[in-house]
């Protein structure tokens, strides 16, 4: 496969700009697009947190085709991104995008880009240890229909090509949306032993072994290979509790979220919660989950007609979820929402109406209060603070 040349980075700070930013108590957030209309990819803001306010003038414009998921390494030295790219799109082919870090400015510096071997890469992370990067294709069309992808990454944190692929048989349930497997999310287990991969197409949770050692072919099949979901749900995104002995995952077409124990690496079933209960399917679209800070409440975002961020309180010590609210994003498609490091604020990044609102949450309850900020950017897809 023939890799990309790189794509230019347009800085769109003056000295002066960062002068002013790096001597105010402001933190950074990223933002990755969608760039079929206006937006050009990678953003950085500063954001005030006295005022939960984004500054108007990005710190910097990376340009990137469809950068829809952005991946911090640990030590915020490396950023990677899929370009969701596919048919319709500028760019048909999917790919994935190593940047460097400047350790004082921050700025992006392009490293590589490599093909995924498949359509619309949708979500990525990295191993424990950081030896590779996992990345889902999720592939609208049947055909190739989506996979999830492994690429090596070497010390100075560029990637390789596709080292290993897996493909899974589609449930075929919904014959529009699962005709093939769409694979949309890959995490691993917190103690990096284990490869949950989220297969919408499929209604399974696949469960792999990992081996850091084994650079071309780190994933083997455990037992049980795979965790089976309701026929019909699509699951989307898979989340652990933060001592990892729970773990979540949202069903975008049935609108829901699923509790799970987590033993020796399999993930047993406790609860089942419907996020848009008595409603039809056009209310029904499960997506980006999170643990607010301090880990005690749980956020999942509802889209479809119902364009709601969730509340649940956690119980710690069984994990089971309780609605605590839901309130509307004031916005279309909530595709992804991120906490301020202070947790007094959520942003959320409303694809369809083109802004990311930044909403009051009270850390002692974690209840959302009033909405503070409704700033302007072209398809938002992923939110992510720096710092």
């Amino acid at each position: 496969m023939m890799k990309r040349q790189a794509l230019p980075l347009l800085l769109a700070s003056s000295l002066s700009l960062w002068a002013t930013y790096a001597s105010a108590a402001s933190h950074e957030l990223w933002v990755g697009t969608y760039t079929a209309g206006t937006s050009q990819g990678i953003y950085r803001y500063a954001f005030d947190p006295a005022t939960g306010q984004i500054a108007s003038a990005p710190l910097q414009v990376a340009v990137s085709e469809n950068p829809s998921w952005l991946t911090f390494n640990h030590d915020r030295s490396r950023l990677y991104a899929v370009n969701e790219n596919g048919p319709g799109a500028k760019d048909v082919v999917g790919k994935a995008s190593a940047f460097s870090i400047d350790p004082k400015t921050h700025a992006l510096a392009l490293l590589n880009q490599v093909d995924t071997r498949g359509e619309e890469p949708t979500f990525s992370s990295l191993a424990k240890g950081e030896a590779h990067l996992f990345v889902a294709n999720y592939a609208v069309h049947p055909q190739p229909g989506g996979s999830l992808a492994v690429l090596a990454v070497d010390k100075a944190g560029k990637l390789s090509e596709v080292q290993q692929q897996e493909t899974h048989e589609a449930s075929k349930v919904n014959p529009e949306r699962q005709a093939s497997s769409h694979v949309h999310s890959v995490v691993s287990s917190p103690d990096g032993r284990y490869v949950y991969v989220q297969d919408l197409g499929a209604d399974k949770v696949f469960v792999y072994h990992y081996d850091a050692a084994n650079r071309a072919h780190p994933l083997t099949a455990a037992n049980p290979a795979a965790v089976a979901l309701p026929p019909g749900s699509g699951p989307r995104h898979l989340l652990f509790s933060p001592d990892g002995k729970h773990a979540y995952l949202t069903l975008e077409m049935a609108g829901g979220v699923v509790v799970f124990d987590v033993k020796a690496g399999n993930l047993v079933q406790t609860q089942s919660v419907e996020l848009a209960a008595g409603t039809d399917a056009a209310h029904k679209a499960g997506a980006a989950l999170h643990f607010s800070p301090d880990g005690g409440y749980l956020y999942v975002t509802n889209r479809g007609q119902s364009n709601e961020l969730l509340v649940f309180s956690v119980n710690k010590a069984n994990g089971e979820l309780k609605e605590v609210q839901r309130r509307s994003v004031e916005g279309i498609e909530p595709r992804e929402f991120t906490f301020d490091p202070s947790g007094k604020y959520v942003l959320i990044a409303n694809q369809k109406s083109n802004q990311i609102v930044v909403v009051q949450r009270d850390p002692a309850k974690g209840t959302l209060g009033a909405t503070v900020q409704k700033f302007d950017i072209d398809a938002p897809s992923d939110v992510k603070f720096y710092n």
